[in-house]
């Protein structure tokens, strides 16, 4: 038996069922008026564990829409990245609430159009920048990024008049492994053929898993878990049988991009897996615990996020091969933003690998958040699926 998610109970059944985004800003204002510093991130590098032991609340700003681009583009060139344009067009506008609740803000060098475009907003809340190793094999590449942890952790402190210890961070640590382990847990039911549940409960939960501690989550994973059983008893699945399984690489993808996922759900395809920093990639390992050295352990769980911007990335070729057998799929697709070069020559190689060691077919999607490419993509996916 096959399922429209809207006729059955969410999977997250609140006042904001799908709406991740207001569902987090209900919790981090609720934070916040508590009396919690709010510390706005861009990038899935910045380390959550840290930010929550000096007593603040992470909330991940806006960055995924075509509607404050215009504005940018006053200032920023045409041809940058829709992530950065986006991004920077909120903040001049003054439209994204999560950087009207944010004490301070935690950038990182992740590419050169993040960084001048961090230049440009630096004057409207603190800001730390974190410099990023980007050749994450060389020994001397942990020693640095724990520094620098150790250096944003200083700064949080000065800033907030609060103070972090190496307990809190290690209980953070722990915090976050329950949360990794349940999401994968989650995960196991979009394993199944055909899957217990959507692509957009999928991003929902990951979106919400992000910002939210572990206590908060806890309560959301039962009621998760007795809905998705619930669901298999009574044979309820999402797609059918015969339906194209699709796992979803590249870059971030959220609000207006998600576009792809629709596009592929409409062509008659299920999306099984999302194997981006916006998605699956932050749950995906755990953070080594007690080792005396909970900043050390910290540095080393964020240097294994397979980004493009490090060089060699080998390990995303390793990781990818983790979900490829874990979830099954039928087809890779990749989504590449504009002007997002590392990820756009990276995507050769992930197109020889998949196709040579999994014999998969694969598609690029090289788009930006607007509505002007939905024809051509949906064509695209419609022949990639029809060759299957």
């Amino acid at each position: 038996m096959t399922f429209n998610v809207s006729d059955v109970k969410p999977l997250i059944n609140d006042e904001f069922t799908g709406e991740p985004t207001k569902r987090a800003l209900q919790y981090i204002s609720n934070q916040r008026a508590s009396g919690m510093p709010v510390v706005g991130l861009y990038c899935g590098y910045a380390p959550l564990e840290v930010i929550r032991a000096v007593g603040a609340v992470p909330a991940i700003l806006c960055a995924f829409a075509d509607k404050p681009i215009p504005a940018a583009e006053e200032v920023l060139p045409a041809n940058l990245c829709p992530l950065i344009k986006s991004s920077y067009g909120y903040i001049i506008t003054d439209t994204c609430p999560f950087f009207g609740l944010s004490d301070a803000v935690v950038a990182e060098t992740t590419c050169d159009g993040k960084k001048k475009m961090f230049e440009l907003i630096s004057s409207h809340r603190p800001m730390f920048v974190m410099d990023l190793p980007q050749l994450p094999d060389e020994a001397e590449a942990r020693s640095n990024w724990a520094t620098m942890i150790s250096k944003l952790k200083g700064f949080l402190e000065n800033t907030f008049g609060t103070s972090g210890t190496s307990e809190g961070i290690e209980a953070e640590i722990q915090a976050t492994n329950i949360k990794n382990r349940l999401i994968r847990r989650v995960y196991e039911y979009a394993e199944k053929k055909p899957p217990l549940l959507s692509w957009q409960e999928l991003y929902e939960l990951s979106y919400l898993a992000q910002v939210a501690t572990t206590e908060h989550l806890l309560p959301i994973f039962k009621e998760i878990f007795e809905t998705i059983e619930e669901r298999e008893d009574k044979g309820i699945y999402y797609g059918s049988p015969s339906s194209p399984r699709v796992l979803v690489t590249g870059c971030p993808v959220g609000g207006d991009s998600t576009k792809v996922y629709r596009i592929i759900e409409e062509a008659g395809g299920i999306v099984v897996a999302m194997d981006a920093c916006s998605g699956m990639k932050p749950f995906l390992s755990d953070i080594e615990e007690k080792t005396g050295d909970p900043i050390g352990a910290v540095a080393q769980h964020y240097l294994e996020i397979p980004c493009s911007c490090m060089t060699p990335n080998t390990r995303r070729l390793t990781e990818l091969d983790k979900v490829i057998d874990r979830f099954q799929p039928d087809a890779i697709v990749e989504v590449v933003l504009h002007a997002c070069h590392s990820y756009n020559i990276e995507a050769y190689k992930i197109m020889t690998h998949v196709k040579e060691k999994h014999n998969l077919p694969y598609l690029k999607i090289v788009t930006d958040y607007s509505e002007g490419d939905v024809e051509q993509i949906r064509t695209r996916v419609e022949a990639l699926l029809e060759s299957i």
